[in-house]
């Protein structure tokens, strides 16, 4: 593995155990075992080989976040029940990624982000709601429909594991979400 790599390599370890704003230069020279001034030669700044490495992180993370989503339900499940054990395996898997999730609510709150960064979360973030919209309702064709089921999706997933984060003893259950949603579906569709 050349220095290039090695910087990648540790930037992400980096990521995962300080998160972006508290990783120094010094952090990731050493994390890579490598000289400070290679972070320069090879990427110009910490923040461009931060920016570089969490762009890695998040397409790495996304596959795999996808393939814990795959959850198979009975066949004869209804709409509702297969909702609550997606969310519920949804919910379960979080703190097995909570550093990934805290890392990137990190990052998205960036007030500096580099622009291509934030380009690139938006773009990952687009995908995930049809990826979202697929996976609760089977609709695969990026249609206007399947953004706006798989929108609510992302605002649900978001604000799931924002709650998790700060409170997992508080945190909603994928029953507790079926049970909101339909309150809320009988007061706005009234």
């Amino acid at each position: 593995m050349g220095n290039k790599e090695a910087l990648l390599a540790g930037a992400k370890r980096c990521l995962n155990e300080k998160g972006y704003a508290r990783t120094s230069v010094r952090d990731l020279a050493s994390a890579a075992n490598v000289s400070m001034a290679a972070i320069g030669y090879h990427f110009g700044s910490r923040e461009a080989l931060l920016n570089t490495a969490l762009i890695e992180a998040n397409e790495e993370w996304g596959e795999t976040l996808a393939k814990t989503l795959q959850v198979e339900t009975p066949p004869d499940a209804t709409p509702a029940e297969r909702f609550a054990l997606i969310w519920q395996r949804v919910i379960e898997s979080i703190p097995e990624h909570q550093r990934m999730w805290a890392m990137t609510f990190e990052a998205y709150t960036q007030p500096d982000l580099d622009p291509a960064v934030r380009e690139q979360l938006a773009k990952a973030l687009e995908l995930a709601r049809f990826g979202l919209a697929n996976l609760f309702q089977g609709l695969d064709d990026g249609s206007a429909e399947a953004r706006a089921v798989g929108t609510v999706h992302q605002a649900l997933l978001s604000g799931v594991v924002l709650q998790w984060l700060a409170d997992p003893d508080h945190a909603p259950s994928g029953t507790d979400l079926i049970h909101g949603l339909r309150l809320l579906a009988k007061d706005v569709l009234a």
